[in-house]
């Protein structure tokens, strides 16, 4: 299905990371629902700025009924149901560096909170929008990753935990939807110049990371949104179950 033929749910979809995805999937034609929790402003605003094919909607993604929700309400405005999924919401984690939790003080809530964000919240949109995407033989899950679980230069470990997890769910249900057409994939970045969650970060750190890099620079949060379309596209009809890293090629998979 090309991408000018889905409605696609983007988790946290109206700052950030997800706007960039946002704004992509816009510019390629798909209609795009919004969703955000409490950012209603910004994305009431990103909506009009896209026109009549964007649609904000609110919902906390770790509440299956919120969640259900949304998929009801987007389908009785869109007439079609939402066959592309993109889990990019992250609930109240900043990059802050030195300031984080260190491993001998963090606690167990703090990983609770971030499973619930990347694993729940995952989980729930995609039972929601199954029977939608079996109905249509057809649908597209892109679950937003991290490259720190590979390579840990800054060992957020509540955060890199969660995300971990999440690479586990999308390769299992990559296993278990792919007969009902549905691929599962996640695009997994390093430290993005910049986006709300990385705005605390020293500029000393953006250095150190893009002198790494093979391309001497720190990945924008547009180019990593390109990546994310490439697994809605038809060109990636024949992926599931992986995991691409797009930050610059610090990290070789």
């Amino acid at each position: 299905m090309k991408l000018s033929e889905q409605w696609v749910l983007v988790t946290g979809g109206a700052r950030g990371l997800g706007a960039s995805i946002t704004r992509a999937l816009a510019r390629e034609g798909a209609g795009v629902i919004i969703n955000y929790h409490q950012s209603a402003a910004a994305a009431q605003a990103l909506a009009a700025e896209l026109g009549p094919r964007a649609i904000a909607l609110q919902a906390d993604v770790t509440d299956a009924a919120q969640v259900q929700a949304l998929f009801q309400a987007a389908q009785a405005q869109t007439g079609r149901p939402i066959v592309s999924v993109v889990n990019n919401a992250l609930v109240d984690f900043r990059f802050d560096g030195d300031a984080r939790p260190k491993i001998g003080e963090i606690t167990w809530q703090r990983f609770e909170q971030q499973l619930a964000g990347a694993m729940k919240g995952a989980l729930n949109t995609i039972q929601a929008a199954l029977p939608g995407m079996q109905a249509q033989g057809f649908g597209r899950v892109v679950n937003v990753g991290t490259n720190l679980f590979q390579n840990p230069v800054v060992p957020y470990h509540d955060y890199t935990a969660a995300k971990a997890a999440l690479l586990s769910l999308t390769r299992t249900a990559a296993n278990d939807l792919g007969p009902d057409g549905i691929t599962v994939n996640m695009v997994s970045g390093g430290l993005l110049r910049t986006t709300d969650a990385s705005a605390a970060t020293p500029e000393a750190v953006f250095d150190i990371i893009a002198s790494l890099t093979p391309l001497r620079r720190v990945t924008t949060p547009d180019e990593f949104a390109d990546a994310v379309l490439f697994f809605l596209s038809p060109w990636s009809r024949a992926v599931t179950g992986q995991n691409l890293v797009v930050d610059g090629g610090l990290v070789k998979n």
